[in-house]
């Protein structure tokens, strides 16, 4: 009966892992795999923004070094000297956010819908931009906006200039170095971020929801407003703030097409870095943008709804 038990034992196998230790596994899984992202993070983003903080709190200056003062005085005065930077910077990133998305909207949706077999190449031609330098795109601008320009001319025979200069983007008759200039900068050297999400929100709408709306006798701009618009809105939420977010902290553009009445903020930190070396002034300044830029995105985020984001 014992060689019997034994052998009874034995055909069972070899003795098997509790049930719950391939869950706990399991349950562990997704946070390893969060590991590389979350180290990037913490060595690119969360140092520097410490440091950042740090440095804005401190007195001093680059000769006998700096001190951590705990003088938060830095950011009032900082915010009291470039209130008109920060107000000019964010009215000129909401523009040419706008122009983008009135721009955008349209091209993406003849690439999603009307493209046919030349949608790979019109996609092409979108993001062909980044494959030039950001600088000499922007620098391409001065030869365009010239005075004696073809573009200029043509702006002037459809009264586009007075229009301009009626709306207060164009103090005088010069189209280069000018607010209309910088804002027209910005709208094109962003438009791409606002098009490839329009392009894939749209391209994944259903057109039988199309078809069903003219099956029930709705116009085409009955279709678009209560069935296209509402479907791609994730692209439009996602578009506004990857145009919006980088373009109010942009200083190239303000610093090659504008003049010294179009400084936007960006320009006003770089110049506190790299030219007037004051760091705690530069370093206020520029979390006091990134804290302004966070509130405003979570309120629009808020507003918009976030499960527009998935």
């Amino acid at each position: 009966m014992t060689a019997f038990a034994g052998l009874e034992r034995g055909s069972q196998g070899p003795a098997q892992p509790p049930p719950d230790s391939g869950k706990t596994r399991g349950r562990w899984t997704p946070y390893f795999l969060l590991l590389p992202g979350m180290a990037w993070l913490a060595v690119f983003f969360i140092v520097p923004v410490v440091f950042l903080v740090s440095m804005s709190l401190q007195t001093g200056n680059i000769v006998d070094g700096y001190e951590l003062t705990w003088n938060f005085g830095t950011y009032g005065d900082a915010i009291t000297q470039y209130w008109d930077q920060f107000v000019r910077s964010f009215i000129y990133a909401l523009i040419a956010t706008v122009a983008a998305l009135l721009i955008a909207y349209p091209l993406a949706y003849a690439i999603a819908f009307k493209a046919g077999r030349f949608k790979n190449l019109l996609l092409v031609m979108v993001i062909a931009p980044f494959f030039t330098s950001f600088l000499i795109r922007t620098l391409a601008w001065q030869v365009i906006l010239q005075s004696d320009g073809i573009v200029v001319g043509i702006m002037e025979k459809l009264h586009i200039i007075s229009l301009l200069q009626w709306l207060q983007l164009l103090p005088t008759d010069q189209v280069i170095f000018s607010p209309f200039a910088v804002i027209t900068g910005l709208t094109y050297n962003f438009l791409p971020f606002m098009t490839l999400p329009l392009y894939a929100s749209l391209e994944r709408l259903d057109p039988r929801l199309l078809e069903a709306g003219g099956d029930l006798y709705a116009r085409p701009f009955t279709s678009f407003r209560k069935i296209t618009l509402p479907l791609s809105m994730p692209g439009v939420v996602a578009g506004t703030l990857l145009t919006f977010i980088p373009a109010a902290g942009d200083y190239i553009n303000s610093h090659l097409l504008g003049n010294t009445s179009t400084t936007m903020i960006g320009q006003v930190i770089d110049g506190q870095f790299l030219r007037v070396l004051d760091y705690p002034t530069a370093s206020a300044l520029s979390v006091t943008l990134m804290a302004t830029i966070v509130i405003l995105v979570a309120v629009y985020v808020w507003r918009a709804g976030t499960e527009e984001l998935v």
